[in-house]
């Protein structure tokens, strides 16, 4: 497994908002590397990209597990291409719906009762603001994915359009940050003692709802249903094994036996 030394003075340093806090972040030379903080989200990075990428959905940003050396600290993590170009910017919706209307889009969904509506009013609100008018399309790609791999972090700043500044227009966002999926966080909510039932029922989904098929089953009745594995169960679990992870055994084989479940609960996308 590669290791980068990452310097202060020669990159960018940042942080990745979640709901569970910050991720520490770094862009050097056409790379971002992100060191885990919850767990293995460097792992589940990893196998949610690969495993996308073989599937149905255009998937660009393809993450692959490294070592960070960062203030004499060595960090498990990943890094991924820069997806952005020289003149173009990525907008959270929440920023995007605050620009336009000085309001909060979370707070506005939360006042909509109907988990259907709530869809539907955002991707009408986007299709508004920027001309998209793929997006409920993008977003139940995006639900999907959500669903099949547990990602617990959609939030409405953890899904995004680019603004390309030359052309005064927006195009749509390439998928990315399935770090916190998988069960991936094992310092609060699903330390690696818990069976995977126990994180199977307390696991909760965003933005619509807490229960991932409700928002799936509410975006695929809106918008239809997109998302189609090219590979069988099994090579999903080979899949993993490709990687050298620097993980505790039992990170890797709960992120097996997740995938198992979730294959055979969703046998239709394979």
């Amino acid at each position: 497994m590669e290791q980068i030394i990452i310097n202060d003075e020669n990159i960018e340093v940042g942080t990745g908002y979640s709901s569970k806090g910050n991720q520490m972040k770094w862009k050097s030379e056409d790379w971002w590397y992100k060191a885990d903080q919850m767990g293995y989200e460097g792992m589940s990075e990893t196998v949610t990209s690969h495993l996308l990428k073989l599937s149905s959905v255009k998937y660009d940003i393809v993450y692959e597990p490294v070592i960070i050396i960062y203030k004499n600290k060595k960090l498990t993590g990943c890094r991924s291409r820069n997806f952005l170009g020289e003149r173009e910017e990525i907008i959270t919706l929440e920023h995007l719906f605050r620009q336009y209307t000085g309001m909060s889009l979370a707070k506005e969904l939360a006042h909509i009762a109907e988990i259907k509506d709530r869809i539907a009013y955002l991707v009408e609100q986007v299709i508004n603001f920027t001309g998209l008018e793929n997006f409920g399309e993008y977003l139940t790609k995006m639900l999907e994915m959500d669903a099949f791999f547990l990602n617990e972090d959609r939030h409405t700043n953890n899904i995004a359009v680019i603004y390309q500044l030359d052309e005064d227009k927006f195009k749509l966002c390439p998928y990315f940050d399935m770090g916190l999926s998988l069960f991936s966080d094992i310092k609060e909510d699903f330390l690696l003692g818990r069976s995977f039932e126990e994180c199977r029922k307390n696991i909760v989904a965003k933005p619509f709802s807490r229960d991932f098929d409700a928002q799936l089953d509410a975006a695929n009745e809106l918008y239809g249903s997109f998302l189609k594995f090219s590979v069988k169960k099994e090579d999903m679990i080979r899949e993993v094994d490709r990687w050298d992870f620097l993980y505790p055994k039992e990170a890797v084989d709960r992120v097996k036996e997740t995938l198992r479940y979730q294959a055979g609960k969703y046998r239709y996308m394979l």
